[in-house]
């Protein structure tokens, strides 16, 4: 019986990369798909809620049942660059224009080959943030952007081949 070495991967070489709803995605646009530049993702959370049962005379224990599984809400946070993607995608929401996209969270290695990919399938953008100035500082202009997947999917873990991430990929539309 084999045994993969388990290793803690570093959390600060990631990518982050956005898919429009029915944009199509081959193996040669993967690498394109991952744009650099963000500072911080939060919320790569998928959690089950529990439902309880009480059943009449065993007073002893609660029936815990499995229920949903709960997304929530994935926080993008980047520094304000001369390009205005993030806020133009949330204000073309309020126009009633844009599409749902897919958003796609690479973790790499030192060599930039990707390690984990997390999918977070068609988000609303429900959140811009935008940056907190002040004259008296030398901080960077930094942007947030909040999400609203509809499901969590992990296409790519360590050891999955490439061919896998393209096919998992062009299923999540």
């Amino acid at each position: 019986m084999s045994r993969v070495l388990d290793t803690v991967l570093p959390a600060f070489n990631f990518y982050v990369g956005f898919l429009e709803e029915g944009e199509e995605l081959s193996l040669f646009d993967i690498a394109g798909l991952f744009l650099g530049g963000f500072s911080e993702v939060q919320g790569l959370d998928n959690t089950m809620s529990i439902e309880t049962y009480l059943e009449g005379g065993l007073n002893d224990r609660v029936h815990r049942l499995p229920g949903r599984f709960d997304v929530t809400n994935i926080t993008l946070t980047k520094g304000v660059g001369f390009t205005d993607d993030l806020w133009n995608w949330a204000e073309a929401w309020q126009r009633g224009e844009a599409l749902r996209k897919s958003v796609f969270i690479m973790l790499a290695n030192s060599m930039k080959l990707p390690l984990k990919i997390w999918a977070a399938e068609r988000c609303l953008p429900v959140k811009y943030t935008g940056p907190s100035l002040n004259a008296g500082t030398s901080a960077l202009a930094i942007e947030k952007l909040e999400l609203a997947p509809e499901k969590l999917t992990l296409l790519l873990s360590t050891g999955d081949a490439v061919e896998g991430v393209t096919d998992a990929v062009g299923s999540v539309f």
